[in-house]
């Protein structure tokens, strides 16, 4: 049994998560409290809870805001964080690494700020074990510490655009694995063939928090292996229902209720950015509130039903059409084999979705069918959907339900309700002045990961010291040192470095989804239970429909 620590501070992190926060330090004590609290938390098993998850030295509950006491998680929070936690023994793990040459582009690099040869550095890097501190940034990438201070060198100052997978990267003194090809920061010193992340493996990351690992240097670059994330197209059966893309639209992709439970390992949620349109939709054509539907942005697919299909089109007014008549949002309408369905200008929202009786039929990934477009995951292949993609159909059902059930109105702009932050004492009451009384732009380097927001006054921060990576929530407003917000979305990573000063309410979070790059968005802080209210109501007007 370890030692008895003192409670720790417990934050909201919007109406939907609390953040339990330790000793700011990156630390191995600090940590395995962190990991211990997280695991006695998931054993209580408490009504609602849908991920728990451990960072370098917090842990957070995410939870349903309607049917879970909040009192009741602080309450165990509060429990497991002041009594003694065993010291659970994590995995010693060997990892082969290539280093140098094109494995390890910017290995000569670290040994001119380190002032020694590229051989030292390998030496050096290879010479400790590393301890696995939290997963994120991207599924079973592993944030491990702590690097030789004398080779710890930061960031590079512009980022990749393609970082292989496999490649071994140093940041100060942190050291990571890149578990598939993406854009990245990290000074690349090496490359391994391990597959970091498989979800057809069970765990399907291969480091986890507590580990310990090795980096053992060999002559020659193995094979990379990434299996798991992409997949082949869809083989369908006989008789299988199903529709064809013949245009995809601008971003169309395949959305079920989201990935929960994976995040302490670095998979995001992913899920519909408007849920509350995508649960409309799924209940008008009868279908359970988690199928999967097609969420398409802006500009709207072509699309042939091969069979006899019921569908329901809710959320975005994009002039839907069937074979030349118009398709009215929240009514299900019946299409005949060879019917078309098309989409036409934007009049209002950004984002509509297509429900289908019976739902899409691919294979869950990790227990879900939501695409996750960064890291490959889920839908088909894990990619926006294109031109020639035949999409199976679930088995066809008849519980059509009557609508009619109202959209709010988009007028090109939205007020969001927002409660304090996890990270809000880093800024003063001027900063949240300034949140409440600024409109901003939402800019067009914005996609559903997140909005980078733009406005005339910055939103300035007292704490101007380097933030320890923490949990990033949906809907949290994290202000980088330019003083311009980022406002997470549906596709947002599950751990961010800077600090967020408000989050978003889980109510609004659907008239969020439906904004587009040009509007424009405001904030005002409310209470709890305001934040409760509204989504109890907007629950009621979804029940309604059955």
């Amino acid at each position: 049994m370890g030692e008895i620590r003192p409670r720790a501070r417990i934050r909201e992190a919007g109406d939907s998560a609390l953040l339990l926060e330790l000793e700011a330090a990156i630390d191995a004590g600090v940590n395995a409290r962190a990991i211990a609290i997280a695991d006695a938390v998931r054993q209580r098993d408490l009504p609602g809870i849908r991920d728990v998850v451990s960072t370098f030295h917090s842990v957070a509950v995410f939870f349903d805001p309607v049917s879970t006491d909040v009192a009741a998680v602080a309450a165990a929070l509060h429990e497991e964080s002041g009594v003694a936690v065993p010291r659970r023994t994590g995995r010693a793990i060997d990892v082969p690494v290539a280093y140098g040459g094109d494995a390890g582009p910017d290995l000569a690099e670290v040994a001119a700020f380190a002032r020694c040869t590229p051989q030292t550095v390998v030496e050096r890097h290879a010479s400790r074990p590393y301890r696995v501190f939290m997963l994120g940034f991207l599924p079973g990438f592993a944030y491990m510490a702590t690097v030789d201070e004398t080779i710890a060198a930061p960031r590079k100052a512009t980022p990749r655009v393609r970082v292989p997978a496999g490649s071994v990267g140093i940041a100060g003194r942190q050291t990571g694995i890149y578990p598939r090809e993406s854009p990245g920061g990290w000074q690349i010193v090496g490359r391994t063939g391990l597959a970091v992340f498989d979800p057809a493996r069970t765990p399907p990351a291969l480091f986890l928090p507590g580990d310990e690992v090795r980096f053992v240097p060999v002559d020659s670059r193995p094979d990379i292996v990434v299996s798991g994330f992409s997949r082949t197209g869809v083989r369908l059966e006989a008789g299988t229902r199903f529709i064809t893309i013949l245009r995809p639209g601008l971003l169309t992709t395949i959305q079920d209720s989201g990935r929960w439970g994976y995040q302490g390992l670095g998979v995001p949620v992913s899920g519909p950015m408007d849920p509350a349109a995508q649960r409309v939709a799924n209940a008008l054509v009868g279908n359970p509130r988690d199928a999967a539907t097609l969420e398409a942005t802006l500009v709207g697919p072509e699309v042939r039903f091969e069979q006899h299909t019921r569908i329901v089109v809710a959320g975005a007014d994009l002039q839907a059409t069937l074979d030349g008549a118009d398709v009215l949002l929240h009514r299900a309408v019946r299409c005949r084999p060879g019917s078309v369905l098309r989409f036409g200008d934007r009049r209002s929202g950004a984002r509509a979705y297509v429900a289908f009786d019976g739902g899409i039929a691919v294979p869950p990934v990790l227990g879900s069918r939501a695409t996750h477009l960064l890291s490959g995951l889920g839908g088909l292949e894990g990619r926006a959907l294109r031109a020639g993609d035949r999409i199976p159909l679930g088995a066809a059902g008849d519980g059509l339900k009557p609508g009619p059930y109202l959209s709010p109105e988009s007028t090109h702009g939205a007020r969001l309700r927002v409660l304090p932050g996890p990270q809000a004492e880093a800024f003063d009451a001027s900063a949240f002045e300034t949140l409440q009384c600024s409109r901003f732009l939402v800019s067009p380097q914005s996609d559903r990961m997140g909005y980078r927001l733009t406005g005339d006054t910055p939103v300035l921060r007292t704490a101007t010291d380097d933030m320890i990576s923490d949990v990033a929530f949906v809907g949290g407003l994290q202000v980088p040192p330019s003083g311009q917000p980022i406002l997470l979305m549906a596709d947002r990573q599950t751990t961010g470095g800077y600090p967020q000063i408000a989050v978003v309410i889980t109510a609004d979070l659907p008239v969020a989804a439906q904004l587009a790059p040009g509007d424009w968005v405001e904030f005002v802080v409310c209470s709890r239970s305001e934040a409760i209210a509204a989504l109890v109501a907007q629950e009621g007007r979804i029940l309604a429909l059955g």
